[in-house]
């Protein structure tokens, strides 16, 4: 059963530009292999890391958006962990996420046809007491 997943991972900085690119590449090839549908793959460039990582202050951030099988996933993990330009990874199944924010926006639907949109209602005006009226003493 195919789900999908998004994958991330942090590359070395100081990884030359051509060998980062065969990595990604190389990695790619190996999901579609295992079974994977690639949706689409973002390098989203260097970023300052949170904390130090394997000795490393900045990565290279790389996101993988994709269809796969338990098998497909499990090889692409053993793939980037085994890998040494890959400092860090890490892999959120989303398919549940997606069908929670399309229950959630089919039930807004719903409730704005049930009920049309009430204007809110114009600030009531405050009146003076008339002048001629003298308090009681």
């Amino acid at each position: 059963m195919n789900r999908t997943y998004e994958v991330m991972f942090i590359l070395r900085p100081d990884l030359q530009e051509e060998e980062a690119d065969k990595l990604v590449t190389s990695l790619q090839t190996v999901a579609t292999q295992a079974g994977a549908v690639l949706r689409k793959t973002e390098r989203i460039g260097k970023r300052r890391l949170a904390y130090y990582v394997a000795g490393f202050r900045d990565g290279n951030y790389v996101l993988f958006d994709m269809e796969a099988g338990s098998a497909a996933v499990r090889e692409l993990e053993r793939r980037l962990r085994v890998s040494e330009p890959v400092i860090k990874h890490l892999v959120v199944r989303t398919d549940e996420l997606e069908k929670r924010f399309q229950k959630d926006t089919r039930i807004r639907e719903a409730r704005a046809r049930r009920k049309p949109a009430t204007p809110a209602p114009a600030p009531a005006e405050q009146t003076a007491p008339p002048e001629d009226s003298a308090p009681a003493m």
